[in-house]
């Protein structure tokens, strides 16, 4: 293609319209600057050097000036909900949802944010409707798991399988809790009056179900055999509640301690109370655990008396040095001469009430099971934290043991 030169006359055409244009972007820049009220430099410039109450002071006086400044009053309420002003969040997300010329997704963007206030609030059910409005939009996966939230702070562990079901429906996304729902199904149906054996069955065989989809802890397969024992033994079959809980001492040894008391009492109902204190001595020298030495020390008090309990009692704590240990077993020795059958102490000569109460005053901060996220202590074991609601944060041991 030849060239021709009169062309060149569009290079400096071109040049021209280039430099209009660019005139004209930084211009209307400049004006739309201008228009911004100096409070909003402010505002940002607070939040830069992290000071937020001053920034919010800014935003709110900027927000009086333009009230059609929709992010502004999503950030408005995301600092005050982030800074526990909860009343003044609800109203700034609810003066969104008032006007009749809000845009479909901001109006989805402000329920969001007004349900989590709710939330925060611990209103709940106010909560709940809020997420429940926008199950169907672009924030359904977030509010499913938000109202799976909602329902287990409730204890309404069916609602909570049904929204973990929804949730499956969208996503492929792993809910490992949802095992103990199960479970707390079962567990509250065993707690009644009379209850439906093939309904605790179906929920006990629906929580492994989720246990295998999830991948099964030694927490959950323990949690289903204790509450498969615990059936068994309420309908009567003492045989399958053996086998259920010798299953916890070969699959998950850590937990002994848990069942140890539930075995002893299943095989004395059997007549085979030896057999049973057997059982936890090999046990105990398998994974000795301060809850399993207590059982095993009671028991052996108990069958063959005092001087064979003190004589294992003694090898125990020198094989494994503890003062709770020493409290448990001081407990039972003065429980058992208090008794109708009492005989001489078998320390004689010595004040052992005197010298318990000494370790004891020691020994109750130790006596404890402890959450390993938020270090809540109870004196009972949890499946769930009472403190932070997690779930299989509770070590099988008592915090003398782990520190």
């Amino acid at each position: 293609m030849d060239f021709e030169t009169w062309w060149l006359i569009f290079v400096p055409v071109l040049f021209g319209l280039g430099w209009i244009a660019a005139r004209f972007d930084f211009r209307q820049m400049l004006s739309e600057t201008r228009a911004l009220p100096d409070s909003y430099f402010k505002g940002l410039n607070f939040l830069l050097n992290e000071e937020p109450d001053r920034a919010i002071d800014a935003f709110i006086e900027v927000a009086k000036l333009d009230p059609e400044t929709t992010e502004l009053h999503f950030a408005l309420g995301s600092l005050f909900r982030r800074r526990g002003e909860i009343e003044r969040a609800i109203r700034v997300h609810q003066s969104l949802l008032s006007r009749q010329d809000l845009p479909q997704t901001d109006r989805e963007n402000a329920q969001l944010a007004l349900a989590q206030d709710f939330f925060k609030a611990g209103m709940l059910d106010r909560a709940e409707q809020g997420f429940q409005a926008i199950v169907h939009t672009r924030h359904a996966q977030e509010a499913m798991r938000a109202l799976i939230r909602i329902y287990e702070s409730e204890h309404d562990w069916l609602r909570a399988i049904e929204t973990v079901q929804q949730l499956h429906g969208r996503a492929d996304e792993a809910v490992p809790q949802l095992c103990h729902y199960h479970c707390e199904r079962a567990q509250a149906m065993l707690a009644a009056s009379s209850f439906d054996v093939q309904a605790v069955t179906a929920a006990l065989d629906a929580a492994e179900n989720a246990a295998r989809q999830n991948g099964a802890t030694p927490a959950a397969e323990t949690r289903i055999r204790l509450l498969r024992a615990q059936l068994a033994a309420q309908s009567g079959d003492l045989d399958a509640q053996r086998l259920q809980l010798l299953d916890v001492l070969k699959s998950a040894p850590e937990y002994a301690g848990l069942v140890a008391q539930s075995l002893l009492d299943c095989y004395v109902a059997l007549g085979r109370a030896a057999d049973g204190l057997a059982v936890l001595q090999a046990q105990y020298q398998q994974l000795p655990t301060l809850d399993l030495f207590n059982v095993v020390f009671r028991a052996l008090r108990a069958q063959q008396g005092a001087d064979p309990a003190w004589a294992y009692g003694r090898q125990a704590l020198q094989a494994h040095p503890s003062l709770l240990g020493l409290d448990r077993l001081l407990e039972v020795e003065l429980t058992q001469d208090a008794g109708p059958s009492a005989r001489q102490s078998i320390v004689p000569g010595a004040d052992l009430g005197l010298l318990r109460s000494l370790i004891h005053k020691h020994t109750q901060r130790l006596d404890r099971y402890a959450c390993s996220q938020c270090g809540f202590e109870a004196r009972r074991y949890y499946w769930q934290c009472p403190g932070c609601n997690a779930w299989e944060t509770y070590r099988p041991r008592r915090l003398e043991e782990i520190r």
